[in-house]
C-alpha cells in the first residue's frame, strides 16, 4: 500500500510538473539578468540577476560572475573591483559624473519665493514636459574631478547651459566618455531648447578639453541624431548617426572619424544598426541588428576603403546586446519569444552559440513551450510578410482556437524574437490563444524602403497588412473565425482604434494601450513633435496633409464602432497623453459599447511597478475571457 501510494503521488508531482504552463505571477517570478561587462582579467562575465516580490511590491538584485572557460558561477558582493571604471580617466586622475543642476526658473516660489505653500508651474515655451516628468528647470550636466580627494573641487563642463547630458528620457552612462588619453571629454547633447527642442532630434557629440576648458561640436554638420561615441584601442572615434532632421527612426550608420576623415561603415547596407562594439585590435567593429524578424549579430570592417557588412549569426532568436570581445568569441545577451535574456557566447568565426548563464533554466524546464512558426502572407501590393504565429503549449491543429492579432507599436519598432514581461506571446499562447505578429509596413528589418513606407501613410498599406496576415491565418481550420481579437499598445493602439471603424466584423473583441484616438489632439498634446512631424506630416491645421487628420484619424470611423473595446491608459505617459484613452472610452460608453477603462495613474507609456503589471495581466486575460471564450 505504502508502494502504491508513493507511486500515485509522483505520477501526481510529475502530471502537476509536465502541465505547467505560463501565468502572469510565473512571469514576474522570472529572474532578469542584466549585463555588467567583462571583468578586468577577462576571465568572468558579471552581471546583475534582478528577481521580484509581487506581494511587497519590491525587487531585490545580487550580482554574480560567470567563467567564460567553463561557465562556473559565483556570487560577489564588489562587482566594481573587478570591472573596468570606465568613468576614471585612463591616467587614473580624474572621474566624470552627471548630476541635476537648476537652471531655469519654472515654479511659481522661483518666481515668488514668499509663496512658500504654492505648487504652480509657469512656463513660456515648449518642453514644458517630457515622457513622464514635468521640466522643473532642472538639467543633467556632467562634471568631472580629480580622484585622489573627496573634496576635490567640481568642475561643470556645462556651466550655465540649459541643456541635459545624459539626454532625456533615455540616455545613459553611454552619453559621456573620455578619450584615450584622458585630455578630453565627450559628451551627447541636444543643445536646442523650447520649440526647437519638441522639433529636433538633432543630438550631438560634443569634445571637451580639459586643459583648455574649450568645447568642440565634432557633429555640427549632422542636424539628426548622433548616439554612442566609442574609441577603439587605437583612437578611432565611431558613433551612431542618423541623417534626416525629425525623423527618430531613420537608418541607424556607423561612422567613423580617422585622420580628421568621417566615414559611413554601413552607408551601402541596407539595414539600420541598433548597438556596436570595437573588436580588440580596432579592425572591426560589431553591431547588432534587425533582419527579417530577428535581431543578429553583424560584423563591419573598420580599415577598408569599401567596408562590407558580414552577417554572424543566424537563427530564430535575437542578439539583444555586445557586452564583448573574449579570445575569438564575442558575450552576447540573447532572447527568443519562449525565453527571457540569458547571456551566451557566439563563435566569432563560424557564428555557433552556447549559453553561459542559466538564472531561468530550472523554471523553463518545468513550462511547457510554445511553437513559434515563421510565415509569409502575401500583402494586397503584391508582397510577401513576414509573419510570426506563435501556438498554444500542445497545440492540436484538429481543435479551433481563438487568435489575436498582435499589432507592433513604434511604429517602426521591429517586431521580432523579443521576450516582453507585458506583451508576453508565451503567456498568451499559455491562455489558448493563437497569436498573430504581422512584420507590417514600417518596421526595420526588412530594408529601408519597407521601414520608412509608413511615415505619413497610418491609416495606409500597414492597415491592409494587418488585414492580410490575419485573413490568411483564418484560412486555417484551427482558427476560430468567430473569436478574433485585436490588440495592440501606442501605434498598436492606435491601429486598434482605427481597425475599430473599418473591420467589417473580422473582430470580437479589442485591447488598446496608450493609443492614439484623435491625431489632431495628439499634435496639440504630444511633446516630442518631431515625431507627429514626421509621422502625421505636420499640424493640423496645414492642408498639405489632411488625410492623417480625416482618412487616417480614428475618431472619424467611431460611427462604425460595434465591438467590445478594452482601453489602458497611463496617467504619466505625455508621449500618448491621457486625453486619448479617455476619449476613447467616452466614446464607446456613449454609443453603448461593452467596453473598459483601466487606468494606471502613475505609470508612464509602459507600466513599470510590479503590482500595476499583474493588474494588467489580469485585466487583459479577464477581458479576453469575457469577450472570446
Amino acid at each position: 500500500m505504502k508502494k502504491f501510494g508513493f507511486i500515485l503521488l509522483l505520477i501526481v508531482s510529475n502530471q502537476l510538473l509536465t502541465a505547467q504552463v505560463m501565468t502572469p505571477e510565473l512571469l514576474w517570478k522570472l529572474n532578469r539578468i542584466n549585463p555588467v561587462g567583462i571583468s578586468i582579467d577577462g576571465n568572468d562575465v558579471i552581471y546583475s540577476s534582478t528577481s521580484y516580490n509581487i506581494e511587497s511590491n519590491s525587487k531585490s538584485t545580487s550580482f554574480y560572475a560567470v567563467s567564460i572557460a567553463n561557465g562556473a558561477v559565483s556570487s560577489i558582493n564588489d562587482y566594481q573591483s573587478v570591472i573596468k571604471d570606465l568613468k576614471i580617466s585612463p591616467n587614473g586622475q580624474y572621474k566624470i559624473f552627471s548630476e541635476e543642476v537648476k537652471i531655469e526658473a519654472v515654479s511659481g516660489v522661483d518666481f515668488y519665493p514668499e509663496l512658500t505653500n504654492s505648487n504652480a508651474q509657469i512656463y513660456d515655451k515648449l518642453n514644458y514636459r517630457h515622457w513622464d516628468e514635468w521640466e522643473d528647470g532642472k538639467f543633467s550636466h556632467v562634471f568631472f574631478q580629480k580622484t585622489d580627494s573627496k573634496e576635490a573641487e567640481r568642475i561643470d563642463i556645462m556651466q550655465g547651459e540649459p541643456f541635459d547630458s545624459p539626454t532625456k528620457p533615455f540616455g545613459g552612462d553611454e552619453d559621456y566618455i573620455w578619450n584615450n588619453d584622458g585630455s578630453k571629454i565627450l559628451y551627447v547633447a541636444k543643445k536646442e531648447s523650447g520649440t526647437n527642442y519638441a522639433k529636433s532630434t538633432n543630438t550631438d557629440i560634443y569634445s571637451y578639453d580639459l586643459k583648455s576648458n574649450a568645447t568642440t561640436n565634432l557633429t555640427k554638420e549632422n542636424l539628426g541624431y548622433d548616439l554612442n561615441p566609442s574609441f577603439s584601442k587605437e583612437g578611432v572615434l565611431a558613433w551612431l548617426q542618423m541623417d534626416e532632421p525629425g525623423y527618430e527612426a531613420d537608418k541607424n550608420d556607423i561612422i567613423i572619424l580617422k585622420d580628421g576623415i568621417k566615414i559611413n561603415l554601413t552607408k551601402d547596407w541596407d539595414g539600420t544598426v541598433n548597438s556596436f562594439s570595437w573588436s580588440k585590435d580596432s579592425k572591426r567593429i560589431f553591431f547588432n541588428a534587425p533582419v527579417d524578424g530577428t535581431v543578429q549579430l553583424f560584423e563591419v570592417s573598420a580599415i577598408n576603403k569599401n567596408p562590407i557588412v558580414k552577417q554572424i549569426t543566424n537563427g530564430t532568436y535575437n542578439i539583444t546586446g555586445i557586452i564583448g570581445e573574449s579570445d575569438s568569441k564575442m558575450v552576447v545577451t540573447r532572447t527568443d519569444m519562449n525565453h527571457a535574456s540569458e547571456i551566451y557566447l557566439v563563435d566569432l568565426k563560424n557564428g555557433s552559440m552556447s549559453q553561459l548563464s542559466h538564472v531561468n533554466d530550472d523554471f523553463y524546464n518545468n513550462i511547457k513551450l510554445s511553437k513559434v512558426e515563421k510565415r509569409m502572407v502575401p500583402t494586397t501590393d503584391g508582397k510577401e510578410m513576414l509573419t510570426w504565429v506563435i501556438y498554444p503549449p500542445d497545440f492540436d491543429p484538429n481543435k479551433k482556437y481563438p487568435t489575436l492579432l498582435y499589432c507592433q507599436g513604434g511604429p517602426q519598432s521591429a517586431l521580432t524574437q523579443f521576450y516582453s514581461y507585458r506583451w508576453n506571446f508565451q503567456l498568451m499562447a499559455a491562455n489558448g490563444y493563437i497569436i498573430v505578429a504581422p512584420n507590417r509596413r514600417g518596421m526595420p528589418g526588412h530594408g529601408v524602403e519597407w521601414n520608412e513606407q509608413i511615415s505619413g501613410d497610418y491609416g495606409g498599406q500597414n492597415i491592409n497588412d494587418y488585414l492580410s496576415a490575419i485573413d490568411n491565418i483564418s484560412m486555417e481550420s484551427y482558427v476560430d473565425k468567430d473569436r478574433l481579437g485585436c490588440i495592440g499598445a501606442s501605434y498598436g493602439g492606435y491601429s486598434v482604434f482605427y481597425l475599430a471603424g473599418i473591420h467589417n466584423n473580422r473582430f470580437k473583441s479589442f485591447i488598446a494601450h496608450d493609443g492614439i484616438f484623435n491625431t489632431r489632439s495628439m499634435y496639440g498634446t504630444t511633446e516630442e513633435l518631431f515625431f507627429v512631424n514626421k509621422d502625421l506630416g505636420g499640424p493640423y491645421w496645414d492642408s498639405s496633409n489632411s488625410k492623417s487628420f480625416t482618412l487616417f484619424n480614428p475618431i472619424e470611423y467611431v460611427d462604425k464602432w460595434n465591438t467590445p473595446i478594452l482601453i489602458i491608459q497611463g496617467g504619466k505617459d505625455y508621449r500618448v497623453p491621457i486625453g486619448q484613452g479617455l476619449e476613447a472610452f467616452q466614446a464607446a460608453q456613449l454609443k453603448g459599447i461593452k467596453s473598459k477603462l483601466l487606468y494606471l495613474p502613475d505609470e508612464n507609456h509602459w507600466v513599470l511597478n510590479s503590482q500595476n503589471a499583474i493588474v494588467w495581466q489580469r485585466e487583459f486575460y479577464k477581458w479576453l475571457k469575457e469577450t472570446l471564450n
